[in-house]
């Protein structure tokens, strides 16, 4: 008997047919392999996208627990790392890094063909008033107004880590037809296994669902 993954008719099942042997097709088995690996590349995307944000926490979260297993109390790990007590205390209860970390969400602006120039002049010349940042992008093609400019800046989305692929955009190019992966999408693949370790056994499983769904020829 052909099924999904629901429980209700796995039951079902059993009572109407208990010697029936219960399976799944090809397209449930890949649509529920593409619903994990969605979920796991957000939930690591810190791993395999880190800016220096993402880097000084995953750094702090190690030293943290490394103080930790010392047995030394949270009010001198607040002392020795120059945090406060909440800070500390957040760190120490989080089991792993990645779940202080998360890529910041924005909606496209007008401002943001033009991050990269403004991320270069701030950090050559940090005082450089807006209105001056303003004639510079104008001149590169802006033209939105002065006040989403100051809104960009004061979110810190100039500086801010940002991922050159989105993790869905990721989880699509992890995810190619079982029988078709190209080159692109294997050097992709190379570098997010490179990522953390759960990264690497998620395109394990990946590569291993492909492999029993791609269509083999009728063995006589």
């Amino acid at each position: 008997m052909c099924r999904d993954g629901s429980a209700t008719y796995a039951a079902a099942i059993r009572r109407a047919l208990p010697k029936a042997v219960q399976v799944a097709d090809r397209w449930h088995l890949w649509h529920g392999l593409c619903v994990a690996v969605d979920r796991k590349v957000k939930a690591h995307s810190p791993c395999w996208a880190p800016g220096p944000k993402a880097r000084t926490t995953l750094e702090r979260w190690q030293q943290i627990h490394d103080l930790l297993a010392g047995g030394t109390g949270l009010l001198e790990y607040a002392r020795r790392l120059q945090l406060s007590l909440n800070a500390i205390k957040r760190y120490a209860r989080a089991e792993k890094p990645e779940r202080l970390l998360q890529l910041p969400k924005y909606r496209p602006t007008l401002v943001d063909p033009c991050r990269e120039h403004l991320r270069q002049r701030r950090q050559d010349a940090p005082g450089t008033p807006v209105q001056h940042l303003l004639e510079e992008i104008n001149a590169l093609g802006y033209t939105g107004s002065l006040n989403l400019l100051h809104k960009y800046i004061n979110q810190g989305r100039v500086e801010a880590d940002r991922s050159p692929i989105s993790p869905k955009r990721l989880a699509r190019v992890l995810l190619p037809r079982p029988d078709n992966h190209s080159e692109a999408r294997q050097e992709i693949a190379a570098k997010v296994a490179a990522a953390c370790t759960e990264m690497t056994l998620l395109l394990d499983h990946v590569d291993s669902f492909a492999g029993l769904l791609t269509p083999r020829d009728e063995v006589s």
